[in-house]
C-alpha cells in the first residue's frame, strides 16, 4: 500500500528541506518504529522492519509487516491509514516522501539481534558499514550470535560481523518456514 504525503507549508513556500543522510534517515526510521510498533502489537501484527531512504522516485518511509499465517492486504491498508495519520500528527518530516506498507516477503529485512537468531541457519546477505578483511557484502547460511556479533558462513568460514557495523541485511529467497 503506498500513500503520497501532502506537501509541508515550508515545501509550498519553496524552502529547501534538511540534507538528507544516512545517519538522519537510521533516527528517523528509530522514531517510526517505536510510534508503529504498539500500533502493530494491537492488531496483531509484527513490526518486522522499517525504513526511510532516498530512492529514485523520492523518499520512501517502508514499513514491514508480518503476522502467522501471512499478512492480508487489508492489514496492510489498516496500518497505511494508521501510520499516515500517526506520522502526520507526530512527526516534522519537512521532505514529501511516500509511505508504504508490506509483508516482507523472500527477501525479508533482519533488523535486530532476536531476527539473526531466530533465522540461523537460513541464508541471508549482509552489507556493512565499514570493510571486513577487505569485504564490505557477505552471504551465506547465519550461524551464532554472540558478544553483538553476528556470525555468517563464508566460503567454509564463519565471519563475525559487529551488529552495529551491518548497513543492511536480509534473507534470501526465504520461504516463509520456521518463522512467521
Amino acid at each position: 500500500m503506498s500513500k503520497k504525503r501532502r506537501k509541508s507549508d515550508s515545501e509550498k513556500r519553496g524552502v529547501s528541506p534538511r540534507k538528507c543522510s544516512p545517519e538522519r534517515d537510521r533516527k528517523i526510521a528509530d522514531r517510526v518504529r517505536n510510534l508503529a510498533e504498539p500500533l502493530c502489537e494491537t492488531d496483531g501484527l509484527e513490526l518486522v522492519h522499517v525504513e526511510y531512504q532516498q530512492e529514485a522516485r523520492g523518499r520512501i518511509m517502508r514499513i514491514y509487516i508480518d503476522r502467522p499465517g501471512g499478512v492480508t492486504l487489508d492489514n496492510c491498508v489498516s496500518v497505511s491509514r494508521q501510520m499516515g495519520d500517526i506520522l502526520d500528527v507526530s512527526m516534522d518530516l519537512r521532505e514529501a516522501y511516500h509511505l508504504e506498507v508490506s509483508s516482507p516477503g523472500p527477501d525479508r529485512p533482519l533488523a535486530r539481534e532476536s531476527d539473526f537468531i531466530k533465522f540461523q541457519g537460513h541464508m541471508a546477505e549482509i552489507r556493512t558499514i565499514t570493510p571486513i578483511s577487505g569485504k564490505k557484502k557477505f552471504k551465506g547460511p547465519l550461524a551464532d550470535v554472540s558478544d553483538g556479533r553476528i556470525g555468517i558462513i563464508v566460503e567454509g568460514q564463519t565471519v563475525q560481523v559487529p551488529f552495529q557495523e551491518i548497513s543492511r541485511a536480509r534473507l534470501v529467497n526465504y520461504n516463509g518456514e520456521d518463522g512467521c
